[in-house]
């Protein structure tokens, strides 16, 4: 049975489709995604839906999320941590978070070839990752968050987050793509994400342990900072920590939860460093939290054998938009995980972490326009 025959088994083009009607349904006027119907915004979690319903035929109601990025940018380059109902209920803003929109501006760009969107979203892009790239620490990674007070920006949190450090790592690559696409290199970027990668790559040990969350486990790989051999045995090592064979992932390792969006993050995971068997047995697993209006619940504790929390969620049921579209690569923007459109690995120069290291023969040195295969 080929692979393709197989997805196609999991899930159809028409249930993909289905699916990112549900997430249209929760759509606010403003264009605001929330994660559920009344709950908050955050602009990572908003921007993957926007790409999930590119995948999903629903391109006019992705450009009414991407004006909502637009609009609620702060003058720094960042956005509140929490919307709701256009109202902010967390100023602080996650570094991880703002670096999001360059994978959603190229991702859109894969899709559409839309010169125009580009054009529009790149002042907004710029900001972000310019002000993601300013909260850089000595060691390569990126503080993860900073507060805001009496509407200004005030103390940073210098700690660093593993996965939100390999996320931005895919931001940058993302950025520095569009910065090409505009003619407009972004050297700080790639100095940046060769410090990044060389952090994510060589000193995890110095991030936030937040080891019992998945997250923490697979990010690395997703972000595209770790691949080739060192990500099949990064995978291997907590394997049987999280994978619940026939449920999925768990989210915390220390609780009997699986969740649909970490399941279909490892999906993608896997898809990246051409594991398929396991992806697509994955995806399969975690159709039990698929409802017959093709929403999907957030995850399923088992020992209750109960949903929790009974709600559905914009975010997980974009999770498996995107994973499906990796698998099958129904629209250009399949590869967005995998990553051979965009940026190569940077130049790991000027490092300021004791290290000494040159430029590899495979490695993008900065300002350069070369790309790897």
């Amino acid at each position: 049975m080929t692979t393709r025959r197989a997805l196609g088994d999991i899930l159809t083009r028409a249930e993909v489709e289905q699916t990112a009607g549900t997430i249209v349904a929760m759509q606010e006027a403003s264009g605001a995604i929330p994660w559920t119907t009344g709950e908050h915004t955050d602009v990572w979690n908003h921007v993957e839906s926007a790409m999930a319903l590119m995948v999903g035929d629903q391109r006019e109601a992705a450009e009414r999320a991407y004006a909502w990025v637009r609009d609620t940018q702060r003058p720094d380059g960042s956005w509140p941590m929490k919307i709701v109902a256009g109202e902010v209920e967390d100023n602080s803003g996650e570094s991880n978070m703002s670096a999001y929109v360059a994978v959603g501006v190229w991702h859109h760009w894969l899709v559409a070839r839309d010169e125009a969107f580009v054009h529009r979203m790149w002042p907004t892009v710029r900001r972000a990752l310019d002000h993601v790239v300013s909260l850089q620490l000595p060691f390569g990674g990126i503080a993860w968050s900073q507060e805001w007070r009496d509407g200004r920006p005030a103390r940073v949190n210098e700690e660093a987050l593993l996965a939100g450090s390999s996320s931005i790592y895919h931001s940058l690559r993302a950025g520095v793509a569009l910065a090409e696409l505009m003619g407009e290199p972004q050297v700080d970027w790639e100095l940046a994400g060769g410090r990044l990668g060389h952090a994510l790559r060589e000193h995890r040990e110095l991030f936030l342990d937040k080891s019992t969350f998945s997250m923490d486990w697979y990010y690395p790989v997703l972000g595209g900072a770790v691949r080739g051999e060192a990500a099949r045995a990064l995978i291997a090592e907590r394997w049987d920590t999280f994978v619940e064979p026939g449920l999925g992932i768990r989210c915390v390792s220390t609780n009997p939860w699986v969740t649909g969006a970490e399941t279909c993050e490892l999906v993608l995971a896997l898809e990246a460093i051409g594991d398929r068997e396991r992806a697509l047995q994955l995806l399969a697993d975690m159709q039990h939290l698929r409802t017959d209006e093709g929403a999907y619940f957030t995850g399923y504790v088992w020992p209750d054998e109960a949903n929790w929390p009974a709600e559905h969620t914009t975010y997980t049921a974009a999770a498996v938009i995107l994973a499906v579209d990796a698998l099958s690569d129904a629209t250009p923007g399949a590869d967005i995980m995998r990553g051979t459109t965009l940026a190569p690995d940077f130049a790991e120069i000027g490092l300021e972490c004791g290290c000494r290291r040159e430029a590899g023969s495979g490695e993008r040195v900065a300002g350069a326009t070369r790309r790897t295969a």
